[in-house]
């Protein structure tokens, strides 16, 4: 399937419509588990009911309130902890809240066999494993995920047993909006253009 490049106006087929381009081949069981009956239902329904009106902040909040969570942790990058303490604050007032900055194992880049950027310099590299047992231990019901690298943050979610949702995703060049690539002429053209090796 190539849905984003479709040319049948997905927006209408799909969602005015309807339209199943799958010719109902895939057996859609998993919606019967209750959890996931929870969390695709109260998706649904925030949307039906709130409109385009919600932030993800209230989309989290309501969701764990709605699933009588009282654990929430944050896996999150150092280079975004004042933002973490903003929402360790604000959630705080409404859940139990843990959290665990991606620097708490101390792991030497050396011995990892990761590049430093300053060779004269000790440099930390992130403990995504470690930030998810930690709030493993805490028995988190949900956790949130905050700025952690590509790669780290597939290693949280992995590794974390409480289900994850990504809260805000770290791209420093873009002010951590990796969409205004596709919102900005420019950097299409330059992104469309650019050869990686």
């Amino acid at each position: 399937m190539k849905c984003a490049s479709c040319k049948l106006q997905p927006k209408n087929k799909c969602d005015k419509e309807g339209f199943d381009c799958t010719g109902g081949k895939y057996a859609l069981d998993e919606y019967d588990e209750d959890v996931n009956k929870d969390y695709h239902r109260l998706s649904g329904h925030f949307q039906a009911v709130h409109g385009n009106n919600l932030t993800r902040l209230d989309e989290v909040i309501l969701l764990a309130k709605r699933m009588g969570y009282q654990r929430i942790g944050l896996a999150f990058c150092v280079g975004l902890t004042e933002e973490a303490a903003i929402l360790e604050e604000i959630l705080s007032k409404h859940f139990e809240v843990y959290s665990a900055c991606c620097k708490i194992g101390g792991l030497k880049k050396e011995d990892y066999d990761v590049p430093k950027v300053k060779e004269d310099k000790v440099e930390i590299l992130c403990d995504p494993i470690l930030q998810a047992k930690v709030l493993n231990q805490k028995k988190t019901d949900l956790n949130l995920e905050i700025g952690l690298c590509v790669g780290h943050d597939m290693l949280f979610a992995k590794y974390s047993e409480a289900p994850v949702t990504t809260f805000a995703v770290k791209d420093r060049v873009l002010g951590h909006n990796p969409l205004a690539i596709c919102y900005s002429s420019y950097l299409r053209k330059k992104f469309k253009n650019k050869k990686y090796e």
